[in-house]
């Protein structure tokens, strides 16, 4: 059986041909015309999946159903976009629309980190596993939740909102204007910000000369801290710490088999994970009763979010 995979960026938006297990038989994208109306974003979706379709010789009548993965509040039940911040989506009904559209009537959407998380926990790095939580670790921080292999998103799917569990009671500021969210201590942004604030304190150390030659990245302050610059490795210890604690609070409520992350910072793989899972090891409440819990970087990367759509129909 094939099914379609639609991943709608800010920038542009994939599709891809998706096997029963997985596999991406062919992929297109095409740019996200953001500031349209939101009707012709959805027939450029359309238009997207019939040059899919014909490049990769598949007929339509061999796809089982199109999934979707959009940023922003999705009502998944009812097929609905209700707002992306950076594509104009307001109450748009996608699934009606496509369907219209494409002729496909099977068609279904959630939001691109709930896809993320499905695709993970069924081909990915939660391959085999029933229960578990990703995060993908970018702008922000993402969050999806997998409980008896369905996603929990919460009340007309308004939950599943992790960045913003509290840390830091009156703390930094969150990009929603919150104080003292995960998402403004964990993310790539945060990482980056705590990066910046340690060159300007530590002008001396390797961190900041590299960044002053190279530009902030996260890679650097890893490379920085593998090369015995103490200023990084604090910097390091104190990010892990900060993304621990929000690992423990979501494996304290779900004990999921396996704790998922994504985002770039996943790239660093065991300098991450095996920090991260002593952690979640020791922190975690009944750890020497209760099954481990599992830390583990996203496996399928950029296809994730292609492959991730394409399993809310199969």
């Amino acid at each position: 059986m094939k099914y379609i995979g639609i991943d709608i960026g800010g920038m542009s938006v994939k599709a891809g041909v998706v096997t029963e297990d997985g596999a991406i038989l062919a992929k297109k994208t095409c740019e996200t015309n953001a500031n349209a109306e939101d009707t012709i974003i959805v027939r450029d979706i359309a238009d997207l999946i019939d040059g899919l379709l014909e490049e990769s010789g598949v007929s339509k009548d061999e796809i089982v159903g199109v999934g979707i993965g959009s940023p922003g509040s999705v009502y998944d039940e009812k097929g609905v976009i209700r707002y992306s911040c950076n594509i104009n989506f307001k109450n748009t009904p996608i699934t009606k629309l496509l369907a219209e559209y494409t002729g496909i009537k099977n068609v279904k959407v959630s939001n691109d980190a709930n896809c993320a998380a499905l695709g993970e926990t069924m081909f990915g790095a939660g391959k085999g596993a029933k229960n578990t939580v990703m995060l993908t670790l970018g702008t922000g921080v993402g969050t999806g939740i997998v409980v008896d292999g369905k996603l929990l998103t919460g009340n007309r799917s308004a939950g599943a909102e992790g960045g913003h569990i509290t840390i830091n009671l009156g703390g930094a500021t969150c990009g929603c204007g919150k104080k003292g969210h995960l998402e403004a201590y964990a993310s790539a942004t945060a990482l980056m910000n705590q990066i910046q604030d340690a060159c300007r304190k530590h002008p001396e150390s390797l961190l900041a000369q590299r960044v002053a030659k190279e530009g902030v990245s996260g890679k650097i302050v890893f490379d920085c801290k593998e090369q015995g610059d103490k200023v990084a490795e604090s910097v390091v210890k104190r990010y892990l710490k900060y993304l621990g604690i929000g690992l423990v609070n979501y494996a304290n409520i779900f004990y999921p088999e396996v704790l998922i992350l994504g985002g770039g910072i996943s790239n660093q793989g065991d300098n991450i994970v095996k920090p991260l899972q002593r952690y979640v090891s020791r922190n975690v409440y009944g750890a020497e009763y209760n099954p481990k819990i599992k830390v583990a970087c996203a496996t399928l990367k950029n296809d994730a979010g292609i492959v991730g759509a394409a399993c809310l129909v199969m």
